[in-house]
């Protein structure tokens, strides 16, 4: 059997495998393939890629690499996507729903059109499909998303002044809780910990495994030990240093190596 060839249909996107069909397709070919929502561009985003590696055994071949009359048709859909976006936005205020429209997108050979949105509860949207599909004679799918995933979509620049990881390279989110925070000693102020989102920063959880290793079996900040017979309790830990700090019940200071702990 012949090796796989990696695709993704967004930047940072899921990745799905696709056998080459017999084409002789490249790293960052634009392709023709079945997504899961229907027939869709995607990019190769790796070539070459072993079964047993993926741990995939039933795959579908793409459809074929992207010609000059697919590139027509997939940038007049990006036009009559945005179209339907303000279409859809009336709409949603006709029938006074409580959602956020984020993207409209047509399938490759348009037997859809995908429209996502954000929502602070469930909403029913059904009279509004029904005028939708009235509207553009096609199959009309309404997808909610997390605001994460929104801002995925639309992108946006970090505070650390570059585009935002995840919508560059971050595939799938990661549980980030403020114990990497703590860990980490930030200072815990919202504002500073918290990406474009509203949610806690995604970077937080990237040198987390460090710190944890690093933690392993010391004392955590507030914890009594002992320190040449008198109590203490712990007020700081350096990871770099490899050092804790204790302070005892006559103020007295002491740096211990993380190695007694070990």
């Amino acid at each position: 059997m012949d090796n796989l060839i990696a695709v993704v249909f967004q930047t940072a996107g899921k990745i799905y495998y696709f056998s080459t069909n017999g084409e002789d397709v490249k790293y960052k070919d634009r392709v023709v393939a079945q997504s899961e929502f229907g027939l869709d561009v995607g990019t190769v985003v790796k070539t070459n890629v072993k079964r047993e590696e993926v741990g995939v055994d039933n795959v579908l071949p793409i459809e074929r690499r992207m010609t000059n009359e697919d590139l027509k048709v997939y940038k007049r859909n990006l036009e009559d996507a945005n179209s339907a976006m303000e279409v859809c936005r009336e709409k949603i205020k006709e029938h006074g729903l409580q959602m956020k429209l984020v993207k409209a997108k047509y399938m490759l050979d348009r037997s859809k059109l995908l429209f996502y949105f954000t929502a602070e509860e469930r909403v029913d949207f059904r009279a509004l499909v029904k005028d939708l599909a009235s509207i553009f004679k096609t199959r009309i799918e309404l997808r909610q998303i997390g605001v994460r995933d929104e801002f995925k979509i639309r992108g946006g620049i970090g505070m650390c002044g570059r585009e935002l990881c995840c919508a560059t390279h971050l595939r799938a989110f990661d549980g980030v809780t403020l114990k990497y925070a703590k860990q980490q000693q930030l200072y815990i102020n919202p504002a500073k910990i918290s990406g474009a989102c509203g949610k806690l920063l995604c970077c937080l959880r990237y040198e987390a495994d460090v710190y944890q290793e690093e933690l392993e079996n010391i004392p955590d900040i507030g914890e009594e030990i002992e320190v040449e017979g008198e109590k203490g309790t712990v007020t700081q830990y350096n990871i770099f240093t490899k050092e804790i700090t204790v302070q005892t019940e006559d103020s007295e200071i002491f740096k211990i190596p993380f190695s007694k702990f070990r």
